[in-house]
């Protein structure tokens, strides 16, 4: 990978810049390829409401471009390329998931089988693991609590995932196993602490050598503990808000203690990479056709929700499937693929949750315009 170096910060925000973008202020979009301007016209309109800049690649096996609206650092008038990296927040758990499918292709566990005899001991408080199964953690239907609330770190600040796991016993249910759909991120770090437990290798080593390395993904890695910052060349995160017709930026890429997150959210890539890594997930590069059809198996034929793979219909006809995610550093990223070999995948350098639903827009016109 081209641009190892690091960019070293002190603290959890070193270098804090702090922007105040008004109503009136001139937008820069910038183009990195000209056309597509039906999807650019849609990416405008989500970078309105969304960060700084975003950006959308797109493409099939033939051809692939790249739009880009705003801009990738404040006060420059600077495009988001497809090869910037960036936090990739809860894609990660697709990531994971493949791992523990993985495993299920190598009968070391078993989906439908609880949790408990896996991790004697962990499972204990508000929680039954002699109940809940490693499908339902998956899936989102374990009613596990959404996330960690007073784990205790490391000396160093960091943290472990028997810790993180351990101090969200005592936390209330969403509901009883199977009986709902509650999104955990708690989930994947119990499903991290089995990854570890199976193997008896760091889930950072597994990710790394199962996926990462055999398809050459370069540019995507799991940190490790401590580790905030992220390879040259990197997009800024922004994390703020809206007051009126203004947004108020300050930097927070290095602002999560990403140990924390782990196999809920940690993970770093590109937007190439992660179109790479599902075009290979769909493809069936990652896991068996037994175990990728575990992971498109939904709840039922009209919901969305699979094993870290989410289902999502397009307006041209057909379907896509991938993950979103997020992480308060302020990047939000998403990324599609069809069974054809067509992706995008979406960027934006500051986590606004209300503008998420016009990212599917651009994912959706952007596949759409690949189809035509």
């Amino acid at each position: 990978m081209s641009g190892k170096s690091r960019r070293l910060v002190a603290g959890v925000a070193g270098g804090v810049v702090l922007a105040v973008v008004g109503a009136l202020t001139t937008p820069v979009t910038a183009v990195a390829q000209t056309g597509h301007a039906a999807t650019q016209a849609v990416l405008d309109r989500y970078q309105a409401q969304a960060g700084p800049g975003a950006a959308v690649y797109a493409g099939d096996d033939t051809e692939s471009w790249t739009l880009s609206s705003g801009t990738a650092k404040i006060g420059q008038n600077r495009p988001i390329t497809a090869t910037e990296h960036f936090r990739i927040g809860s894609q990660t758990k697709t990531f994971t998931a493949a791992v523990l499918l993985q495993l299920v292709d190598e009968g070391r566990v078993a989906l439908d089988t609880p949790i408990g005899p896996y991790l004697p001991g962990v499972f204990t408080g508000n929680y039954d693991g002699n109940v809940i199964t490693v499908r339902q953690l998956l899936q989102h239907t374990s009613g596990m609590v959404r996330d960690v609330r007073d784990a205790a770190a490391n000396p160093d600040g960091t943290y472990s995932l028997a810790e993180l796991v351990r101090s969200a016993m005592d936390e209330p249910a969403q509901f009883a196993p199977g009986a709902g759909v509650g999104y955990s991120n708690v989930a994947y770090l119990a499903l991290g602490l089995l990854i570890e437990r199976l193997t008896g290798r760091t889930v950072r080593e597994e990710i790394t050598d199962r996926v990462i390395t055999p398809l050459g993904l370069a540019g995507t890695s799991f940190p490790v503990p401590g580790a905030r910052a992220l390879a040259d060349p990197y997009l800024p995160g922004y994390v703020g808000g809206r007051l009126g017709p203004f947004f108020f930026w300050t930097e927070g890429t290095t602002n999560s203690e990403l140990s924390f997150w782990s196999t809920a959210g940690a993970m770093a890539s590109t937007l190439e990479e992660m179109a790479e890594f599902y075009q290979a997930l769909l493809d069936g590069r990652v896991v068996s056709a037994a175990g990728l059809a575990e992971m498109r198996r939904t709840l039922a034929p009209d919901h969305s929700t699979g094993l870290a793979l989410v289902r999502i219909a397009l307006s041209c006809g057909g379907e896509a499937w991938g993950h979103n995610g997020a992480l308060p550093n302020g990047h939000y990223s998403i990324t599609l693929t069809t069974e054809d070999g067509r992706f995008a995948s979406l960027v934006t350098n500051g986590n606004v949750v209300g503008s998420r639903p016009v990212s599917i827009e651009v994912l959706d016109s952007a596949l759409c315009e690949v189809a035509a």
